[in-house]
């Protein structure tokens, strides 16, 4: 067990500055990933700063139409919460297809934001990660890497985004806010994780001084024609190999407005707006969809073990489409289980 400091913050900006004071401190809520990190010696905060009890825990409607959703609020609440479930089922379906129960339970909406990539060698601290470590090399790219990055990834590292949640808010154009010393900004999600370039170590553009405090959605919630498709090794607690969100918005028999983000892939929800232009106008039919898994691909990239995901990720984005278009959305096994 390593040594740390706990301190609790009694409100939002009393946790902004004792972030702000101290650079090695963490935020803990529920703690699902950073306890297992802590455990596994990839990380060593200084101080645990505990925000569990900051009321950052509602759902509620915006003035535009749109839903303001708590940094705190737990995944299982937010999934089973009835303005989601009615108006972003694709936000209910993604969050039910990832993790189980117990750990939806206590995961925070944040810290899904936040939590950090499920490569092995991250975990591995005798094995070189330039995440970890950087400088020191990536041993996923000469290594076992059926689980890696096939779009986005650099020479300095080929790790995955392990959220489900995330895949969906990315899909649905949802918005960040954060505050810190410099007050409250909003984050456009597709803005909010980073690629891995040659600084893989970090993450997010979230600021070290900064904290999550919401996450926004708008007023289209894509409720009728939409499906979230997890393409994993198990159907229980896995990650997933490829997942994709998909809605559509149908003026009749054209593709009006269309959404469509892949997780299992890349560092971050893999999102291209062009992709989603090129749908606009077009019918609802398997070639269509065909032609925009192809332009999503175009640049994806296997190595030794992962060249099948690329395969995968086009037959799988052609089936959700499918499905979102037919207003069938693949159905998740646990959606009867409260």
């Amino acid at each position: 067990m390593i040594n740390f400091q706990y301190s609790r913050a009694n409100d939002v900006a009393d946790a902004v500055r004792m972030i702000a004071a101290d650079p090695t401190a963490k935020f803990i809520a529920g703690g699902t990933n950073l306890i297992d990190l802590m455990k596994e010696d990839v990380e060593r905060p200084s101080r645990l700063i505990d925000i569990s009890r900051l009321p950052l825990k509602t759902v509620e409607p915006t003035a535009d139409g749109g839903l303001r959703i708590g940094a705190l609020v737990p995944n299982s609440d937010l999934a089973y919460h009835p303005l989601v479930e009615q108006r972003y089922p694709l936000l209910s379906s993604a969050i039910l297809a990832g993790a189980s129960q117990q750990l939806r339970n206590m995961a925070s909406t944040g810290g899904n934001l936040l939590q950090r990539t499920r490569c092995a060698y991250f975990y591995d601290t005798v094995t070189p990660c330039n995440k970890r470590e950087p400088g020191s090399g990536c041993s996923a790219i000469g290594g076992v890497n059926r689980i890696h990055a096939i779009l986005g990834a650099s020479e300095a590292c080929i790790a995955t985004h392990p959220s489900d949640m995330c895949v969906a808010l990315a899909a649905l154009d949802a918005k960040v806010r954060v505050t810190g010393p410099a007050g409250e900004r909003i984050v456009a999600f597709n803005d909010f994780h980073r690629l891995p370039g040659d600084t893989p170590q970090t993450d997010t553009n979230l600021l070290p001084d900064e904290i999550v405090i919401a996450v926004e959605l708008p007023p289209q919630g894509f409720a009728e024609n939409y499906s979230y498709l997890k393409i994993r090794d198990r159907l229980s607690y896995a990650f997933a190999l490829v997942s994709i969100a998909a809605a559509l918005e149908l003026e009749g028999d054209m593709i009006k407005q269309a959404r469509l983000a892949l997780g299992g892939v890349a560092h971050k929800p893999w999102r291209d707006t062009a992709v989603e232009m090129m749908l606009r106008g077009q019918a609802p039919k398997a070639v269509n969809f065909g032609r925009a898994a192809d332009l999503l691909l175009r640049d994806a990239r296997g190595h030794e073990h992962n060249a099948f995901k690329i395969e995968l990720a086009r037959r799988g984005i052609v089936r959700t489409l499918t499905q979102a278009a037919q207003a069938t959305p693949q159905s998740q096994s646990d959606k009867k289980i409260r």
